[in-house]
């Protein structure tokens, strides 16, 4: 592990204009071959999960699957008074004439109107899976704008699934382009702040962004095996970004201090072969350690984290390429480049620049921090913990649900429509499918049982009332659908689901001998996908809590510093989300962090907030616990060896988490309720385990634990006696009598 750093390193600082070349020409084929590849996206098949999804698959079966729907809405202008309903249906005959020309159109129904006679729907089915309705929704779009101005006198909009998702990717496109204006350059300035020089300063932040646009072509290609759901890209701008800047940054910072340290007497190529010995073996092992644990979202079996998976270990992996390969490349020119400006200076007579002497110990805020920790590390470690354990306690309120539609931002101009479209036609929110296989013969038995279904539920308020019964046309597949007018997330839409799945399918059609049932829809989508989630959950931590034993023991040789970096991921993960729960869940925090409370956290953010904190975690746990173990390995005792290696490293954390936090806080501003959690709850975590768990709690354990530390490895020990007998004989022999 050490080794091959050294090798690459030495490889590239050798040839430094080949190994530059050599990286941006890796990163055109990446990008080259994975347009040629092109994209694989996930198609409606990929995200059946639970009885919702076996009831998608039965009714496709027998071509009764979703289709995209748009809804064209005719009101009365703001401000003109009441409908004329005469205008308005002659408005709804031009759009329907005008739809049926589509040859995206599969389908359009008769025009209705609301029961209080303020609106006028037209319902058009579009052709092709439900997942591509967004592209073929322009077409209609268009029609509708013509309609508009056909009828001034009224207001004609649309609405839809394609329309609103169409609407969703835009506004996730304008969020990041924006936080990318500001996420660069704030990282620009704060690598400045560390590096004062533009070059250096500019380093990590162009092999961050190769990195990612390599990181893109090769998620491309590896989408043939992994579908990407959508959010591929997003994840690699996230994740790449951070441990692109992070990995770079631990990097340079070793190679500055060991410049320093040497004084002037070391060539380039030897101050990058010492700083590849060092932290480009963290670089290694925190790199592996955030693609493996960001590997245990296959475990998922969710074609969402399976995306969310591929871009992380994709990313990652790529950016501990580059840090390997070019970085040292690149600072071998750097170095040669500051060599001969140093002989030139010389030639001309003029003094050597002075070099600022290598700082070794903590800076003064980190020593004012470290000196109470190191007095009383007992107490240190019992208020933190007790502390971090109060941020912990709102998980037990923890209240997960898939983010239904309604949650989108009303920036979105489809979901002010689809407002309006809920206010009159209220039971369009949501549906309830009851999907029945049996066999042809048994058709008229099945549909007697849903009929006796139907009826049971006319008087149940939390319904509407409204049931269709269709037939596929080999009669093997019936489906009933419930019209339900609350939304998804809604209690009364939830437990009329749970009275369906357990009560009235048992008593009606699951009484027809042969016949498989399930309850699919929209309210059983979103019941379905959390239920997976939370089942799916502790297997993905116990996968995470063995990968991160396995490697920190790995990493060090220490079983006791693998359990107690399970200890304080785990800490950190659960103050986080509790502190998550604390402002989302509740209403107190809406105006400060712009959002409208759901009453709950999306069902991804905590697996996602897990899988991925425990792996950046590691980025600091290797590099912190690094420096300490280099310290003890040259003989120096424990206790000292804590204290110097926290502040000899506390600078490049700092700056590290600064980075990140920068990063995931552009993500915390995005108006996608699930994507600003994701980000607030990231940024939550980057500042508890840089600042509270690897500052307090990490050193006054270590302090505590003292030799134990190394167990059951025996190399600090063998490290200990090579020391004293060398002080030994060091020592001066004293003559006797």
């Amino acid at each position: 592990m050490t080794t091959l750093p050294v090798r690459m390193a030495r490889r590239s600082a050798a040839h430094p204009w080949r190994g530059i070349v050599g990286w941006f020409v890796f990163v055109v084929l990446c990008l080259g071959v994975g347009m040629a590849a092109g994209s694989n996206p996930a198609t409606t098949e990929d995200f059946r999960i639970g009885e919702a999804g076996r009831g998608e698959e039965i009714a496709a079966e027998g071509g009764l699957q979703q289709r995209p729907v748009e809804h064209v809405l005719i009101t009365a202008r703001p401000g003109t008074g009441k409908l004329d309903l005469a205008a308005a249906d002659a408005a709804a005959a031009d759009v329907a004439a005008r739809m049926r020309a589509l040859p995206e159109v599969l389908a359009v129904a008769d025009p209705v109107r609301s029961a209080d006679g303020t609106a006028v729907r037209v319902t058009v089915t579009l052709e092709g899976p439900e997942l591509e309705g967004k592209k073929r929704v322009d077409a209609l779009i268009g029609e509708t704008t013509a309609a508009q101005k056909a009828h001034p006198g009224l207001r004609v909009e649309e609405t839809g699934s394609p329309s609103i998702s169409k609407g969703v990717d835009k506004l996730r496109g304008d969020d990041l382009a924006r936080t990318e204006m500001i996420a660069l350059p704030v990282t620009l300035l704060t690598l400045l702040l560390v590096f004062r020089s533009l070059a250096m300063a500019l380093v990590p932040l162009l092999l961050a962004l190769s990195s990612i646009a390599a990181a893109v072509g090769l998620s491309m290609v590896a989408s043939h095996a992994f579908p990407d759901a959508g959010v591929g890209t997003n994840v690699i701008l996230l994740i790449g970004l951070a441990v692109g800047v992070d990995y770079t940054l631990f990097y340079l910072k070793r190679e500055r201090e060991e410049r320093a340290r040497g004084g002037g007497r070391l060539s380039s190529r030897a101050v990058v072969e010492i700083a590849a010995a060092t932290s480009g073996r963290a670089v290694v092992l925190s790199g592996l350690a955030v693609a493996v644990s960001s590997a245990t979202l296959y475990l998922a079996d969710d074609v969402i984290f399976s995306s969310i998976a591929t871009g992380a270990v994709v990313v990652t992996l790529v950016a501990v390429v580059s840090s390997l390969t070019v970085l040292p490349a690149l600072l071998a020119v750097l170095g040669a480049r500051a060599e001969r400006r140093a002989e030139r200076r010389v030639a001309r007579g003029l003094a050597p620049k002075k070099r600022k002497p290598a700082r070794t110990g903590p800076g003064r805020l980190t020593a004012a921090v470290l000196r109470p920790v190191a007095r009383r590390p007992v107490a240190t470690l019992t208020v933190t913990v007790v502390g971090l354990l109060a941020l912990a306690a709102p998980v037990l309120g923890l209240k997960l649900t898939d983010m239904g539609r309604e949650t989108h931002s009303r920036a979105i101009v489809a979901m002010q429509v689809y407002d309006r479209l809920n206010a009159a036609f209220p039971e369009l929110k949501s549906m309830h499918q009851v999907v029945v296989r049996a066999g042809a013969d048994r058709a008229p038995e099945v549909a007697a049982a849903l009929r006796d279904l139907a009826s049971g539920l006319e008087d149940d308020p939390r319904l509407s009332g409204a049931a269709r019964l269709t037939t596929s046309p080999d009669r093997r597949i019936s489906m009933l659908q419930i019209q339900v007018p609350h939304h998804v997330s809604s209690d009364q839409a939830r437990t009329s689901l749970e009275d369906i799945r357990t009560t009235h399918v048992p008593d009606t059609v699951g009484r027809v001998r042969g016949a498989e049932t399930a309850v699919t829809g929209d309210v059983a989508r979103y019941t379905d996908y959390p239920a997976h989630q939370e089942r799916k959950l502790p297997l993905i931590i116990g996968a995470l809590l063995l990968v991160t034993f396995a490697m920190t023991v790995h990493a060090f040789r220490s079983v006791v510093l693998g359990l107690v970096g399970v200890v304080l991921n785990l800490l950190s993960a659960a103050a986080s989300l509790g502190i998550l729960v604390l402002v989302f869940q509740h209403t107190w925090a809406e105006g400060l962090v712009d959002f409208t409370s759901t009453g709950s956290i999306g069902s991804r953010v905590p697996l996602f907030l897990f899988v991925i904190l425990f792996g950046l975690s590691m980025d600091y746990q290797v590099f912190v616990i690094s420096r300490i173990r280099e310290a003890a390995l040259r003989g120096v005792p424990t206790r000292e060896a804590v204290v110097d290696g926290i502040g000899s490293s506390a600078g490049v954390v700092t700056s590290a988490a600064v980075v990140m936090v920068t990063v995931f806080a552009s993500f915390a501003a995005l108006h996608l309720i699930e994507m600003k959690q994701i980000g607030f709850s990231l940024v939550v975590a980057v500042l508890l385990d840089a600042f509270v768990i690897r500052m307090l709690v990490l050193p006054s354990l270590m302090l505590l634990l003292g030799e134990a530390n190394w167990w059951p490895s025996r190399g600090v020990g063998r490290a200990r006696r090579t020391r004293r007998a060398e002080e030994q004989a060091a020592r001066p022999l004293t003559s006797v009598g």
